[in-house]
């Protein structure tokens, strides 16, 4: 990508609940810790310096760090360090966006260009700093409150009504709306009447040299596990809305003779609520099949995705659904619930299964009938690898960059037509 005099030169892009240096799966980092770090840096090398404020969660954080050539993570004391939920930090909305005013303030007049905020909680600090500093306010929600609300799992708590109100005002005060999916887009539309010239649909990606087929084999001896065994893994946060749990259950509901050669991996962090899956196993006698491993990144858990037979992404609700396409592009089919992103991360019945319902039952047969039929799963990995060339981190930062584009055009046409009626 080459850089354009149109494009800003600089942006402050604001993930005030969870910082792009943690690792994905434990805690609040995931999918959207992923995407920033993915699209700064691909932002800074078509000459778009990013700097990225999170806020600070340890006293030995140094102010800023820098994440890569062209992209800083500013770290923000809003609040104790430690033990604050995401939950708590409205309360500290305030101070966050003192500290990023402050570093703006710090700098020569019109250092930022334009504010992408990340979630609902940074929207409300991006909604202040466009109106102080003069720029557009780009916005990803990356998960929204009545979406969630409307399918939500059993055993989570509903999001707050200060959470809808929040995301209805940020949804009001952007200057543009970037959306994951034709669905989302829709649901931003439809739900919180947003103006659809004010919507963009830029998909995610995936890293295609990180994330690329290889040896089962090997990856399942990183991991310890069997080279015979029939192998399914989840990936992600443990908490009631991704639903490790239903494929606890699942795998209770299989014949003894399906989960002979039987092992569940599970690689993540309890967040939110969490859940106890070890117990539930225990109750529904399949301990000996789940083994839990810690949240695994870079090459590893490249490895962990090629170790699998499959992936099973079982969400109540997803914006998009990356592990499902990092799985993918490793060669590895994908069973996924047929909710949101999923939708269009996972291509049914070329590169892995959508299944309709969250009921056990039906996760079983599906999960049966696929571990039964081994050329049926070699032709879903190749499809799967096919489909995941079709995303690129590449192609989601030339997305973000025509949306720049566009936000900064009507932004600088808003000014011109206020020029020339206060006669300036």
């Amino acid at each position: 990508m080459a850089f354009s005099s149109d494009l800003p030169r600089r942006i402050a892009t604001l993930s005030v609940h969870t910082s792009p240096l943690h690792q994905p799966g434990t805690g609040d980092a995931g999918g959207m810790n992923v995407y920033i770090v993915e699209t700064s840096r691909r932002l800074a090398q078509a000459g778009v310096e990013v700097e990225i404020f999170t806020r600070a969660t340890s006293s030995d954080l140094p102010p800023v760090v820098e994440m890569a050539p062209g992209v800083s993570v500013r770290h923000v004391h809003a609040g104790p360090f430690q033990g604050l939920s995401k939950e708590e930090l409205p309360a500290q909305l305030c101070a966050f966006t003192t500290g990023v005013l402050r570093a703006e303030a710090a700098r020569t007049p019109g250092w930022y260009d334009l504010v992408h905020s990340h979630y609902w909680l940074s929207g409300q600090a991006g909604w202040l700093a466009k109106d102080r500093w003069g720029v557009p306010l780009v916005h990803t929600a990356h998960t929204l409150a009545k979406v969630k609300n409307a399918q939500l799992a059993d055993g989570d708590n509903p999001e707050p009504k200060a959470r809808v109100i929040g995301e209805e005002q940020v949804v009001a005060e952007s200057d543009l709306l970037v959306a994951n999916t034709e669905a989302e887009a829709l649901e931003l539309i439809n739900l919180y009447e947003a103006d659809p010239c004010r919507v963009d649909i830029v998909q995610p990606g995936v890293d295609l040299d990180r994330f690329t087929p290889g040896s089962r084999e090997a990856g399942r001896r990183r991991f310890g596990l069997p080279a015979d065994a029939h192998v399914l893994l989840f990936v992600g946060r443990i908490q009631p809305l991704k639903a490790p749990d239903l494929l606890v259950k699942a795998v209770a509901e299989l014949s003894p003779a399906e989960r002979e050669k039987l092992v569940v991996v599970i690689a993540g962090g309890n967040s939110g609520s969490g859940l106890d899956l070890g117990a539930l196993a225990g109750q529904l006698g399949v301990t000996d099949k789940i083994r839990f491993v810690e949240p695994q990144g870079g090459s590893a858990l490249a490895d962990l995705y090629r170790a699998a037979d499959l992936v099973c992404v079982p969400s109540y609700n997803e914006s998009f659904g990356l592990v499902a396409l990092e799985a993918q592009a490793c060669g590895t089919p994908v069973v996924a619930a047929r909710v949101g992103g999923l939708t269009t991360a996972v291509r049914d019945g070329f590169s892995g299964m959508l299944i309709d319902s969250h009921d056990p039952h039906d996760w079983a047969r599906a999960l049966g009938g696929l571990l039964r039929a081994p050329a049926r799963r070699s032709a879903l990995a190749a499809g799967a690898v096919q489909h995941a060339q079709d995303f690129s981190w590449a192609r989601t930062a030339e997305g973000l960059l025509a949306g720049y584009r566009d936000a900064l055009g009507r932004h600088r046409s808003r000014l011109l037509e206020v020029a020339g009626l206060t006669g300036i």
